[in-house]
């Protein structure tokens, strides 16, 4: 192509209603006390920043970004607002998009991801070129779009805030569809934190908790007597533990010369 996809453009001002929102907009979930608080702001101190803009026929213009700001002039009746206009394609003005919500955290995770994805079929992308695209790491676009991976129910509680995302990972972490969709349940019944999420997650792919896995055993009586009688003979602190499953003796010195000494012992008690 020797056409550049995306052209910058001058700073106009425009009827309101020439403006009309991308079907493609990545941000879907608009909350109405957002636009009413930004609506407030814009008549004290006008619309400060133009809305990004392409152009869609004879003086139409479709929004790139900047849709909450657009919302928020019609609900207080602004007849003309200021634009910026770029020449996009579809994927480009996608792109713009994606990339100016997630400058502003404007995008839940359930959003980001599907706008990943969008971005991945339609130019069809890598999740490494992705990555560059938007300026973030490979692993970062990985791990959001593996959150598409969750019960449709569990993608509707993140979307709407009422779960997180490390609420979805504890999700995540079971492996089986249908573990997926008991806790997914047991979220919607109960508000259950984050940790507690992560502690059914564990009992359902059927994994220790690291509590009872760092839970030590009582030392057997035998260790006891055995560790007793070393201290006797050696006459310095010696322990016998088990760690992760394998037995040890600890014995206690101070110095090279008492490394000697006890080595003496040991060997005089063996001949």
């Amino acid at each position: 192509m020797t056409i550049k996809s995306v052209v910058q453009r001058r700073t106009d001002e425009v009827p309101l209603e020439s403006i009309s929102p991308n079907p493609d907009q990545p941000r879907t979930n608009f909350k109405q006390e957002e636009i009413e608080e930004l609506a407030t702001s814009i008549q004290k101190d006008g619309l400060l920043q133009p809305i990004l803009v392409r152009p869609v026929g004879s003086q139409k213009y479709q929004i790139i970004a900047g849709e909450r700001r657009w919302q928020a002039c019609r609900s207080i009746g602004m007849k003309t607002v200021p634009i910026r206009i770029k020449e996009a394609d579809d994927d480009k003005a996608l792109e713009l998009a994606l990339v100016e919500n997630i400058q502003r955290s404007d995008l839940n995770p359930i959003e980001e991801a599907y706008g990943y994805r969008r971005m991945m079929e339609r130019r069809n992308l890598t999740q490494s070129e992705v990555a560059q695209a938007m300026s973030k790491g490979r692993s970062t676009v990985a791990n959001a779009l593996r959150l598409l991976e969750l019960p449709e129910e569990a993608q509707q509680l993140l979307f709407e805030e009422k779960i997180t995302a490390g609420h979805a990972r504890a999700i995540l972490s079971i492996p089986s569809k249908e573990g997926r969709l008991k806790l997914t349940q047991k979220l919607v019944e109960e508000k259950l934190s984050v940790r507690e999420t992560e502690a059914i997650a564990r009992l359902l792919a059927g994994k220790k908790s690291p509590e009872s896995a760092q839970t030590r055993q009582p030392t057997p009586k035998s260790f006891k007597t055995v560790a007793k009688a070393l201290r006797d003979v050696l006459h310095t602190n010696v322990r016998v533990k088990t760690v992760q499953g394998k037995n040890k003796i600890e014995i206690e010195f101070k110095d090279e010369e008492e490394l000697e000494k006890l080595f003496e012992e040991l060997i005089a008690s063996t001949s």
